[in-house]
């Protein structure tokens, strides 16, 4: 089993955290009373999810408690780990103290395991879907950027092969992937040959070279010229294609035929075969969705990698905190009894 994450990674705002600045207010009045009380009482919080998914951000939500509270090595904590599976109203971390030294963390832990878990429950769908093709995460452009390490983490739980920035990939000192942008295309007039030789010149080896090809709408056309350009030093070609476009090379008619849909992956490959180019691998991106990627498996589409982006944004899981003991006895609303989930592990 490995060791789950060390709390320094997630690099936490700790000291406002601890002075309930991302708290609701009512939390940190809550520990104001108690605290003010001189009332300690030693109680069993026990998190649940509405929801099935995957569990993530169980060990960022550790780091919160064992940075942020006023005593953390008085608390003792349970939890699932990262990348375990979970059902609804599953137990998915108790935490056992003086709730006047941990009451105004709530908001923050539960709001963690819930962008997390959505994430890597959404990744996983995905990567499901893919059936065993290399799931890329391009996200990071459709949120906030302080929101990318974790979201990576998320990624990476949920089964990505890669993920697009290096901020993603911080948690476990990765490096972020990517390929040659529609920018880069237009830096050189919209030459797409003239910008991936560009970036062979000057990218190390190490990276994979992949052409974006759907500049000119001719996804055939501009692959076969990249192929010849490059050589055995391509390693794939993009299809891009907006999904209010049909490429050229389609001839397929209405909403199935736009964007990069089944007949166009089959066309480019059909030429970079025919062409002697069998290497060049066919990573597609743009709109793809789980259900999408279903019906290109189901259909036997010949493509290698998938690039999904605002697709694994979608959708939420919540997580609610209840104390269910006080002082050893239960303690609980109506509803809320104590759930116990023998999964859990203790945290050291």
């Amino acid at each position: 089993m490995t060791a789950r994450l060390d709390p320094r990674v997630f690099r936490l705002p700790v000291a406002d955290i601890r002075r309930g600045f991302y708290t609701d207010a009512y939390f940190t009045r809550t520990r104001r009373i108690l605290q003010r009380d001189g009332h300690h009482p030693r109680v069993l919080m026990q998190v649940f999810t509405r929801s099935a998914g995957i569990v993530c951000g169980a060990d960022e939500a550790i780091a919160v408690l064992k940075l942020c509270a006023d005593k953390p090595s008085a608390l003792r904590i349970r939890a699932l780990r990262d990348g375990d599976p979970m059902r609804a109203r599953d137990t998915v971390m108790t935490i056992e103290g003086d709730y006047a030294t941990f009451a105004h963390l709530e908001t923050v832990y539960l709001g963690i395991l819930g962008r997390r878990s959505a994430v890597a429950t959404n990744v996983r769908e995905v990567v499901e879907a893919a059936s065993g093709k290399p799931v890329f995460f391009f996200s990071a452009r459709f949120d906030h950027l302080l929101n990318q390490p974790g979201d990576g983490w998320a990624a990476k739980v949920g089964g990505a092969a890669g993920v697009s920035t290096d901020a993603n990939a911080a948690l476990w000192r990765g490096k972020g992937i990517g390929t040659i942008p529609h920018g880069l295309i237009a830096a050189y007039e919209g030459d797409t040959v003239a910008a991936t030789e560009a970036f062979d010149r000057h990218i190390q080896r190490g990276v994979n070279r992949i052409a974006l090809v759907d500049w000119d709408n001719d996804c055939v056309g501009t692959a076969l010229a990249c192929a010849r350009a490059l050589g055995r030093r391509l390693w794939a070609v993009r299809l891009d294609t907006s999904g209010d476009l049909r490429d050229r090379s389609v001839r397929g008619r209405g909403p199935a035929s736009h964007g990069v849909c089944a007949e166009l992956v089959r066309k480019v490959r059909a030429a970079l075969n025919e062409n002697g180019f069998r290497w060049v691998k066919i990573v597609v991106s743009g709109g793809f969705t789980a259900e999408k990627l279903k019906r290109f498996v189901k259909d036997r589409v010949p493509f290698d990698v998938v690039g999904v982006g605002s697709a694994l944004f979608r959708g939420r899981i919540d997580f609610t905190a209840d104390i269910v003991q006080v002082n050893g006895r239960p303690c609980a609303k109506v509803g809320r009894a104590l759930r116990p989930n023998p999964r859990l592990r203790l945290v050291s």
